[in-house]
């Protein structure tokens, strides 16, 4: 049996008296494009953050390939790729030098680096704001060149927060059309989001996971059980409010 791109056991987080993830066992298959989905404030980033060795957690460990993530952190490193929520990027360089950086901090050489960092800007459509100071991108722009940061020295796994957030369309698609590629190569990706339409669309795979806790996960048709991914989440994770009418809203 393959050793599983990332393994969760028993990942376990607590701030002050809150349980924001609660003996958290997850196997994330090689080869799959992996959805990690929930609600708001459900623990996804928190999760993703212990299961990358950027946060630490209070209990159980992160197997990435093999390779303990606390115990090994270099090593595990440097077979992951991640785009994490919420982490600022070295704005005032350009695209071009802000992937080059990335490239280089991994110990790769320069000629690599270039190389790479031109396919990478090419495939993304970035080529003409190659040049310019992140800092004026555009949210979908930003997205794009943090992704080419993540994927420049070619890890095996990619480790995706919220990757489509506040990105337009045509943006979201060269994204999907670049991790489809890598998957087809032989990579794996996990992403997290709260849209379900779209991890039923782009995902082999899902685990669902609401107030810090796993409640499902395997293939997709397995977790959605026949009905549309939105309704088996809904059914698992019940629905916000009482669903009641306003009837002063009324026209």
């Amino acid at each position: 049996m393959d050793t599983p791109a990332l393994r969760l056991e028993g990942l376990t987080k607590r701030y002050g008296g809150q349980l924001a993830v609660a003996d958290l066992h997850l196997e994330v298959p090689r080869g799959s494009f992996y959805g990690f989905v929930g609600p708001n404030g459900a623990g996804k980033t928190t999760s993703l953050s212990m299961a990358t060795g950027l946060l630490r957690p209070d209990g159980g460990r992160a197997v990435v390939g093999g390779l303990d993530v606390w115990q090994d952190p270099i090593a595990a490193k440097q077979i992951m790729g991640v785009l994490a929520d919420g982490v600022l990027l070295f704005d005032k360089l350009t695209g071009e030098q802000l992937v080059t950086y990335a490239g280089l901090l991994r110990g790769m050489d320069r000629s690599t680096v270039a190389e790479r960092t031109e396919d990478l800007l090419r495939v993304l459509g970035l080529e003409e704001a190659a040049g310019k100071p992140v800092s004026d991108y555009s949210a979908g722009m930003t997205k794009k060149i943090a992704l080419a940061s993540a994927m420049v020295h070619a890890p095996e796994l990619l480790v995706l927060d919220e990757p489509f957030e506040a990105v337009d369309p045509v943006s979201a698609r060269t994204i999907r059309g670049l991790l489809d590629s890598f998957v087809a190569s032989g990579g794996t990706v996990i992403v997290s989001s709260h849209v379900m339409d779209l991890v039923q669309r782009m995902c082999s795979h899902v685990g669902i996971i609401a107030e810090g806790q796993l409640l499902a996960a395997g293939t997709v048709d397995e977790v959605r059980g026949g009905q549309d991914l939105e309704s088996r989440f809904v059914e698992l994770v019940g629905v916000e409010g009482g669903g009641e009418e306003l009837s002063w809203l009324r026209l």
